[in-house]
C-alpha cells in the first residue's frame, strides 16, 4: 500500500485521550491547523464508556470534585455546564473482617480496629499532608516511613500500608510524601464542612467525548481513529514527519499525549539518551470488575479493603452514587484491581478473573447471592497510572523535548497530584502553553498536577 502524505502547517496531536482532545480544542480556538490521530477504534482514552441499562457507563470509575475548575471551565465552553451534578458520598473500610464507615472524625474516633491515640495521630497527620507540608521538599522521603513516624505503627499497618500496597503493588515503599500530599489534597478540597461532595455527568463521560468531538470537527480539526504512529522521521535532531500505516504526516509540531512507554520505542534509534529517561518511567496496569445486580451489596460508595487477601482493592458501589433509576433499577458495583506488569493477574483470563473476584466478594459480604448478577464485564488497562517513586519530579520529560517540534504532554506530568479528567485538561493547558498558546482562559483550580517539566 502506497504512503499517502499528509501535509499539516501547525500541530499534529497524537492520542485522542482527554489530554489530546482538550488540546486540540485549545490549539483550534487559536486559530492553528490541527490534526489528531488516535491508535484505537474511539476516542476518548481512559473515559472510554460502554452500554448499560440503557444508557452509558465508564468502563473505568469516574468522579469529578467540586475544585475542579478546569472541567467546569471546559463543560461550560461545550454548554454542558447543567449536566454536571454533585452528591454527598460515603465511604468505608474494611479491616479485621470489619466494615467500619470512614467519613468524618465522628466515624475515625469509633474505629476501633487501632488504638484510640493511632486514630488521633492518623487525624492530625492526614491534616499536616493536606494543609501544610509544601510537596517540592518531601520527594525524598517514603510515605511509608513518614506514616510510621507520624500516624503511627498501627493506623499504618491497618490503613496506609495496605491502600498503598493496593495501588503500587511492589513499589508501594518508594511511593513519596509528595504524591501523598496531591492525593490527599484533592480529597480534602472536596469536602463541604465534613461531608465529601463528589459530581458526575448526567449520560456518563460518553457525553463530554461526543460533545468536544463534535465541536472539534466544527473548528476544523481532522480527526482519524484506528491511526497509531508506528515510525517518525528525526533527521539532525528534528521531527519532520510522523508515519502511521499508510499515511505520513507532515507538520511544524507534534504533540504527544499517549503514555510514554509507547513513545520510547519510537524514538530509540534517533536519541537513544532519551529514549532511556523515558523508558525509566513505569506503569501500574488497572483492572475493573463491573457487576451488575439486582441488589445493592452495601450503603458504602466507597469501599477500601485493608484486609489481605482479596483480589480487589476496592469496592466502588456506583448506584450509591448515583440513583439506580438512571440504569432501569439496576445496581452497578465496581471491584477495582491495580496490578504490575509481572503479577499473574495482569494476564488472568476473564472467566478466572470473575471467578476470583466473586469469591472474594463473598467472603467481604456473606449474604451476596451469585443469582442477584445479570451481568458482569472485566476491563483492562496496562497504563493506568505512573509509578510515581522517589525523585519522581526528575524522571518526567520535558514538555518540550530535546528533539526539536516534539512535545510531551502525558501521564506523568499530572505529577504530584493523581490522574483526573481535571488534571489532564490542566495538563493539556499547560502543554499548549508551552507550545506558544495563550491559555490564559482556562482557570487555574488548586490542582498540583502541571506544574513538573512545564518550560
Amino acid at each position: 500500500m502506497s504512503v499517502l502524505e499528509e501535509t499539516q502547517k501547525n500541530l499534529l496531536i497524537i492520542g485522542g485521550g482527554i489530554t489530546g482532545l482538550a488540546a486540540a480544542y485549545l490549539a483550534a480556538k487559536a486559530n492553528h491547523k490541527v490534526t489528531l490521530i488516535e491508535a484505537s477504534d474511539r476516542f476518548g482514552g481512559l473515559l472510554r464508556t460502554f452500554p448499560i441499562g440503557g444508557t452509558k457507563l465508564e468502563c473505568f470509575y469516574h468522579h469529578f470534585f467540586t475544585h475542579d475548575l478546569e472541567l467546569h471551565w471546559l463543560l461550560n465552553e461545550l454548554d454542558l455546564q447543567d449536566k454536571i451534578f454533585y452528591h454527598k458520598t460515603t465511604m468505608g473500610i474494611y479491616r479485621n473482617k470489619n466494615i467500619f464507615d470512614f467519613n468524618g472524625p465522628k466515624d475515625l474516633l469509633v474505629f476501633n480496629a487501632i488504638p484510640l491515640l493511632d486514630r488521633i495521630r492518623f487525624g492530625l497527620s492526614s491534616l499536616v499532608l493536606s494543609k501544610v507540608l509544601l510537596w517540592e521538599k518531601w520527594e525524598h522521603v517514603p510515605a511509608i516511613d513518614w506514616f510510621y513516624k507520624y500516624a503511627g505503627k498501627q493506623s499504618t499497618d491497618a490503613i496506609w500500608a495496605p491502600m498503598l500496597k493496593i495501588k503500587f503493588g511492589p513499589f508501594y515503599d518508594q511511593v513519596p510524601v509528595a504524591w501523598m500530599i496531591g492525593r490527599l489534597r484533592q480529597r480534602m478540597n472536596s469536602r463541604e464542612g465534613r461531608e465529601e461532595m463528589l459530581g458526575y455527568l448526567e449520560g456518563s463521560l460518553n457525553v463530554l467525548c461526543k460533545t468536544l468531538v463534535t465541536h472539534l470537527k466544527t473548528l476544523g480539526v481532522t480527526l482519524y481513529t484506528n491511526m497509531p504512529a508506528i515510525r517518525l522521521e528525526i533527521t539532525e535532531r528534528q521531527l519532520t514527519a510522523v508515519y502511521s500505516t499508510d499515511r505520513k504526516f507532515e507538520t511544524q509540531k507534534v504533540l504527544f499525549t499517549i503514555p510514554t512507554s509507547s513513545i520510547h520505542p519510537l524514538i530509540k534509534d534517533s536519541d537513544e539518551t532519551f529514549s532511556n529517561q523515558l523508558k525509566e518511567i513505569r506503569y501500574c496496569g488497572a483492572l475493573c470488575t463491573v457487576l451488575v445486580s439486582k441488589q445493592p451489596v452495601s450503603h458504602i460508595y466507597w469501599l477500601n479493603v485493608a484486609d489481605p487477601g482479596f483480589s480487589f482493592g476496592g469496592v466502588i458501589e456506583h448506584t450509591n452514587f448515583i440513583n439506580p433509576e438512571k440504569y432501569q433499577n439496576k445496581h452497578i458495583i465496581y471491584l477495582s484491581r491495580y496490578f504490575s506488569a509481572h503479577e499473574e493477574i495482569a494476564a488472568q483470563d476473564e472467566e478466572a478473573t470473575k471467578r476470583q473476584m466473586l469469591n472474594s466478594l463473598r467472603t467481604l459480604y456473606p449474604n451476596f447471592l451469585e443469582s442477584h448478577l445479570e451481568d458482569i464485564f472485566i476491563f483492562r488497562t496496562d497504563t493506568a497510572a505512573t509509578v510515581c517513586d522517589l525523585h519522581f519530579s526528575k524522571k518526567v520529560p520535558y514538555c518540550k523535548t530535546p528533539i526539536k517540534n516534539m512535545y510531551i504532554a502525558s501521564m506523568p506530568h499530572i505529577y504530584p497530584d493523581e490522574r483526573s479528567c481535571n488534571n489532564a485538561i490542566r495538563v493539556a493547558a499547560e502543554a499548549c502553553t508551552v507550545m506558544g498558546l495563550n491559555c490564559q482562559t482556562v482557570p487555574r483550580g488548586p490542582t498540583l498536577a502541571g506544574q513538573v517539566a512545564m518550560v
